[in-house]
């Protein structure tokens, strides 16, 4: 089965992003790739951008998690769009909760924990701008 693997454009932020995903979720950066790293003559890069983050990938389980910097020159990445949302399905109610309760801190509910008929179900923007679900179903 393949995997899949959400990728996340940010705005200069992709690190401080990065390392808050990896305080509630855990893992390990699997690569970061700045942008100075790939500089040539025949692809400049400019100072301002030159330290952000050009790709970087959080191990989660058999998962990755990756993003990057939109560099100035392409323009700027609106966090308040409607983009799509990362879903993640947990093991356990616990897990489900521990997400939640880490990722939501300082952003927006839209939808908090519910539990219908078994289920565990929540949807919010993290204090990054990006939209996530949470869910358990104990069936």
């Amino acid at each position: 089965m393949a995997l899949i693997n959400p990728h996340i454009n940010f705005n200069g932020n992709a690190e401080e992003a990065f390392n808050f995903y990896k305080s509630v979720f855990g893992g390990e950066f699997t690569k970061i790739m700045r942008f100075k790293d790939i500089a040539s003559d025949q692809f400049p890069i400019e100072e301002k951008d030159a330290n952000k983050i050009m790709h970087i990938a959080l191990s989660i389980g058999n998962n990755s998690l990756m993003g990057n910097d939109v560099p100035e020159i392409m323009g700027k990445v609106n966090e308040n769009e409607n983009r799509s949302k990362i879903a993640v399905s947990a093991e356990s109610l616990e897990e489900a909760e521990k997400l939640f309760k880490g990722l939501s801190a300082g952003g927006n509910v839209e939808v908090p924990n519910d539990s219908p008929e078994g289920s565990h179900f929540s949807m919010f923007r993290d204090q990054f701008g990006i939209e996530w679900m949470i869910d358990f179903n104990q069936a």
